[in-house]
């Protein structure tokens, strides 16, 4: 901690970090990520509707994975952001980061399948009797059990990544070794799916859960947070490779990277909460008012 302290201002990070996120969450649009990117990108790798009936296994699994790797640029993946940045400013020649990199990811991803495996097959066999599988709408002033679902999932990551960036900082105990670390934010990812009401997801989730079939289930549901973290990774591996420019910035001052892990933990982490558990009330018409732009 002595590097961060002398050279870092640690309030500033959280500070900044912090109204960061709270910012994005006043100027996001979900309508239009995702519906005209989300949507878009999916449509255009389909070939056909993003709403269009799923007939089949081999659909399914293929929309699952597209559908995924279009959630990349929706309200949920920021937070990927924040899961990916503690892996950047490894050391050694281009070979040797290139390794460096790929274990953790690996470690990243074996928290994320084994949650979205396990939920897939959860939804295959009780799906249709779970929040997520009715279309039922509220009242406003009121909040379906989805919303709820979406809430509880949702607020539980973003104080989760908001926890690990202060540990980052040295305000709070990590109850984690570096690896363990690594898997459970991979299963924060993986429970992207468990509070996910993005529409294409929800099509997945009624033909899993209609499907009664555990291994196309697991299949999809991996699929797509495969998908959604592909973009995020394959970046990361670019950065780590080739980034020398900011490599060398980042190995400048050992606190560098301190501040930009934990900064980004507590910017995704306030960005997740804030969004879908105080801007959802808000969007439900219970809190009064939420500072808003326009367009959102």
């Amino acid at each position: 901690m002595t590097a961060l302290e002398t050279e870092v201002n640690r309030r500033r990070v959280v500070l900044v970090s912090a109204l960061a996120g709270f910012v994005l969450t006043t100027v996001w649009s979900a309508q239009f990520v995702d519906t005209v990117i989300g949507g878009g990108v999916t449509e255009a790798v389909l070939g056909k509707p993003a709403q269009s009936p799923i007939d089949g296994v081999v659909t399914g699994v293929v929309y699952a994975f597209v559908s995924g790797l279009a959630g990349t640029f929706t309200g949920c993946n920021v937070a990927v952001f924040g899961a990916m940045s503690p892996m950047l400013g490894t050391d050694g020649g281009r070979w040797a980061r290139f390794r460096a990199t790929l274990g953790p990811l690996r470690l990243l991803a074996a928290g994320m399948i084994a949650v979205s495996a396990l939920y897939g097959v959860v939804v295959s066999l009780v799906g249709t009797k779970m929040p997520q599988f009715t279309g039922d709408q509220a009242p406003l002033g009121e909040l379906t059990a989805r919303n709820v679902q979406s809430m509880l999932v949702f607020g539980f990551i973003g104080i989760s990544l908001t926890y690990l960036g202060f540990a980052q900082l040295g305000y709070v105990r990590d109850p984690f070794s570096a690896r363990a670390r690594t898997v459970f934010l991979g299963a924060l990812i993986g429970a992207f799916l468990i509070g996910r009401p993005w529409v294409l997801f929800r099509q997945i989730f009624r033909d899993a859960a209609e499907s009664g079939n555990p291994l196309y289930g697991a299949a999809a549901f991996t699929l797509q947070s495969v998908g959604n973290i592909l973009v995020m990774a394959i970046l990361l591996i670019l950065v780590n490779v080739a980034g020398g420019g900011l490599r060398r910035w980042l190995a400048a001052r050992p606190g560098r990277i301190v501040a930009l892990t934990a900064g980004a933990l507590i910017f995704t982490g306030v960005f997740t909460l804030f969004y879908w558990d105080v801007r959802m009330l808000q969007f439900r018409g219970i809190l009064p008012w939420y500072p808003l732009a326009p367009w959102t």
